[in-house]
C-alpha cells in the first residue's frame, strides 16, 4: 500500500455544538447527504428513500452487535461517594471466581486496588444487590473489577441496573426510551459498549422496502468497544492505535457477500463496524471468509477497499478515526467539502443524527 502522508489537523472542520443531536428521530425519518464518488458530487435525501439509491442485487450488511447497558452508577464502600463504572465488555465468568471485566472507573483517584463500588439500585430492581470489587489497575488506568449479586446472577444484574452507556457527547442522562432507541432492530448478540449507529436509522417499513426493490440482508458482528470513543491525539495518524474489537463472520453471511460481487451486486455497508468487519476479513486473500477474532484495523486515506462498495454511515466528529476511515472511503477532499455543506444545511450530527451514504 502506498504510504500516505495522513496529518490529523486536516481532518478538522467546525462544528457548533447545537447541531450535535441530543435526541434521536424516529427510526427512517433522518436526513440523507447521498455523495456520488464518480461526479464528485452530494445531494440531499431521506433514509425513507434509501432504496432509490441502490439497485436490485445489492447486498446490504449490517452490524447485529446488542449494545449492553454497561455504565453501573453507584457509591463507594464505605464512605459513600459516589462511584461510576464504564464496562469495556460484559463480565467474564471465572472458574471459582466471581465474575470480572475491564472497566473505567470515577473518581478513578478514590478508586484503588482493593476498592468496593455498591451498584445497588432498590427502585431499579427490587430485591437485587450488584457490587464490583477493583482488583487491580494497568498502564492506562482501567480497572479490572470482580462483581458479585444477590437476587440475580451477575448477568442479570447489571441488566437490570446497568445504564446505557450514551457518547459523552449527549449531554443529558440516560432513560428508558435510550433502552430501545439506543439499539439497532438488527441486534442479536450482546457485546457492544456503544451502538453501530448507522443500523439506528432502519426499521420494518425501511427494511421492507428495500426487499421490494430487490436488496437482500445479511448482518456480520464487531463488538463495539471503548475505543469509538478514542480520541485521536497524535498528529500523524501512523501513530493511532484502535483498540481491537472481537468480531465474527458466519459462513452463511460470507457466502452472500461473495456470490452478491460475483452476480455484479454492490456490497452496501451499514456502518464503520461492518466496514472493518468485511475488510479485516477480507485482508489476506481479497475475498470476505467466515470466522472470528479481534481487529485493530485502522482504515486511513491510501487503503484499498477489498470487500465494500457502497457505505452508509452517520456524520463523524472532527479529527477522529471514523472520519479518516470515511475519507479514505471517498477522498479527504470530497467528504470535507459535504461535511461543511452538511453543516450549512444544518444536518444532525454522530449518534442520533443524519446519514450518509457513499456510492
Amino acid at each position: 500500500m502506498k504510504r500516505y502522508d495522513v496529518r490529523v489537523n486536516d481532518f478538522d472542520f467546525d462544528l457548533p455544538d447545537e447541531l450535535i443531536a441530543q435526541h434521536p428521530r424516529p427510526r427512517g425519518e433522518s436526513r440523507l447527504l447521498v455523495v456520488d464518488r464518480a461526479t464528485r458530487t452530494w445531494q440531499e435525501s431521506r433514509v425513507a428513500d434509501l432504496s432509490t439509491w441502490l439497485r436490485s442485487g445489492d447486498l446490504m450488511v449490517a452490524n447485529d452487535s446488542r449494545v449492553f447497558p454497561a455504565r453501573l452508577l453507584g457509591h463507594r464502600r464505605p464512605g459513600g461517594g459516589r462511584a461510576e463504572c464504564l464496562l469495556m465488555g460484559p463480565a467474564v465468568p471465572q472458574p471459582d471466581a466471581r465474575p470480572r471485566a475491564w472497566a473505567m472507573v470515577n473518581p478513578g483517584r478514590r478508586l484503588p486496588a482493593g476498592a468496593v463500588m455498591d451498584f445497588t439500585d432498590r427502585a431499579r430492581a427490587p430485591g437485587v444487590t450488584l457490587c464490583g470489587e477493583v482488583l487491580t489497575l494497568d498502564d492506562t488506568g482501567r480497572r479490572l473489577v470482580a462483581f458479585e449479586a444477590t437476587g440475580a446472577s451477575v448477568d442479570e444484574a447489571m441488566e437490570r441496573l446497568g445504564h446505557v452507556p450514551l457518547p459523552p457527547y449527549i449531554r443529558r442522562p440516560d432513560t428508558e426510551d435510550d433502552r430501545a432507541r439506543y439499539q439497532t432492530m438488527f441486534a442479536k448478540r450482546s457485546g457492544s459498549i456503544a451502538a453501530p449507529t448507522a443500523g439506528l436509522h432502519f426499521d420494518e417499513a425501511l427494511v421492507s422496502a428495500l426487499e421490494r426493490a430487490g436488496i437482500a440482508r445479511t448482518t456480520v458482528t464487531l463488538h463495539v468497544g471503548y475505543g469509538t470513543f478514542k480520541p485521536v491525539n497524535v498528529s500523524d495518524i501512523s501513530d493511532h492505535r484502535v483498540d481491537a474489537e472481537m468480531w465474527d463472520i458466519t459462513p452463511d453471511a460470507a457466502s452472500q457477500v461473495v456470490r452478491a460481487r460475483a452476480a455484479g451486486g454492490r456490497v452496501v455497508a451499514v456502518g464503520t463496524t461492518t466496514t472493518r468487519t468485511l475488510e479485516s476479513a477480507a485482508r489476506a486473500t481479497g475475498l470476505v471468509t467466515s470466522g472470528s477474532g479481534a481487529t485493530d484495523l485502522c482504515i486511513t486515506p491510501g487503503y484499498t477497499f477489498k470487500a465494500v462498495d457502497i457505505l452508509m454511515t452517520n456524520f463523524h466528529l472532527p479529527r477522529s478515526s471514523l472520519l479518516l476511515l470515511v475519507a479514505a472511503f471517498a477522498g479527504h477532499d470530497l467528504i470535507l467539502d459535504a461535511y461543511r455543506d452538511a453543516v450549512a444545511r444544518r444536518f444532525a450530527f454522530y449518534s442520533y443524527g443524519d446519514a450518509m451514504l457513499i456510492l
